[in-house]
């Protein structure tokens, strides 16, 4: 796993991270969360400023996750929703999930509730703001760009 990590970390333009959330969480959590780990000095590919006006906007996620190390999966309530109705989240889920690395984080939701939607994604070992604040769910996420 560490070896893909490094090999991916050597191709240029990557960022350390893709940002998975739904659309209807782009100004809210997503936003929040882009913010907080960019301040810590990562990377993040992520929708909102990473999509030129007038684009393809499925070929412009393609090449994000492409171009990305980590994916961060924001599981909220919207998410869990867009989930079920097999929207753009649902195709950027099925990419990830092929990775070795990919860390849920679930907010304003549980992993019962993910598990119920998305069992392999429950699965993973992730993070939840029930147990602690978003800023270090963000510190979390920086420190493993940086191992």
């Amino acid at each position: 796993m560490r070896e893909n990590v490094e090999r991916r970390a050597s191709q240029p333009e990557l960022r350390d991270v893709f940002l998975c959330h739904a659309w209807d969480d782009r100004k809210d959590a997503a936003k929040d969360l882009h913010d907080l780990l960019e301040a810590q000095g990562v990377a993040v590919w992520f929708s909102e400023k990473d999509v030129p006006l007038g684009s393809a906007l499925l070929r412009e996620i393609d090449r994000g996750l492409a171009k990305s190390r980590i994916g961060i999966v924001l599981v909220t309530p919207s998410f869990l929703d867009r989930l079920r109705g097999e929207g753009i989240a649902d195709k950027e889920l099925s990419v990830l999930l092929a990775r070795e690395l990919l860390v849920p984080v679930v907010h304003n939701t549980t992993y019962e509730d993910l598990r119920d939607v998305s069992p392999m994604l429950g699965s993973r070992s992730g993070l939840s703001t029930a147990e602690e604040p978003l800023v270090d769910v963000a510190t979390k996420i920086a420190e493993l760009v940086n191992l």
